[in-house]
């Protein structure tokens, strides 16, 4: 498995700038066809690569913000080790045309989600039904898939342990969504590319 060097303080996984030795963050070489990875491929590959005991204790851990190191994903995947200081979270965002998984290496992780499928576009705030949140607690070890379009946000919650996770996007990230949520209504606040990331 290659690592990419450390990057700190952003919200979300974003790509690291591009070294000689690493492949560019969205493209397959053409020489090394695959299949699309399934959810449970990836979810399968995040568990394993999460107890890679050396691996997770390669990653620098900041009091301040979250880190990470891009990771070799599988068939083409986008995947990421994450570290997350106490009390930190990414806010409620989804992942576009892109299925995922993720895994708790070390501490534990809190997901709240939405059991709705958002309109791909044309809005900017929503009214919630009431039955649509959905909150799991995991600690090391466990860890979920997911679909297309999968709304949620994931916190530390701890208030002095780093916890570290594992994920894994396909395809790559096109784009992300990041919301704003008061009570039952969820407010689009912006649409993140890739270019936005580099």
């Amino acid at each position: 498995m290659s690592v990419s060097p450390a990057a700190v303080g952003a919200s979300e996984p974003v790509a690291t700038p591009n070294s000689a030795s690493d492949p560019a963050p969205h493209s397959t070489p053409a020489s090394a066809p695959h299949s699309s990875p399934t959810q449970a491929e990836l979810l399968g590959f995040v568990r394993r690569t999460a107890s890679d005991a050396e691996l997770i204790a390669s990653l620098p851990l900041d009091p301040e913000g979250r880190t990470w190191v891009r990771l070799e994903g599988p068939g083409g995947s986008e995947a990421w080790l994450i570290g997350w200081p106490p009390g930190t979270g990414t806010g409620w965002h989804d992942h576009s045309d892109s299925v995922g998984a993720f895994v708790t290496a070390a501490g534990e992780l809190k997901e709240h989600s939405l059991a709705v499928r958002l309109p791909a576009d044309g809005w900017k705030t929503l009214e919630l039904a009431d039955d649509v949140d959905r909150s799991r607690r995991l600690p090391a070890g466990k860890g979920r898939s997911f679909g297309r379009h999968h709304v949620h946000e994931v916190l530390n919650e701890s208030t002095d342990l780093h916890a570290i996770s594992v994920h894994a996007y396909y395809p790559p990230l096109p784009q992300m969504r990041r919301f704003s949520r008061s009570g039952p209504i969820l407010r689009l606040e912006q649409v993140e590319r890739p270019e936005d990331w580099q």
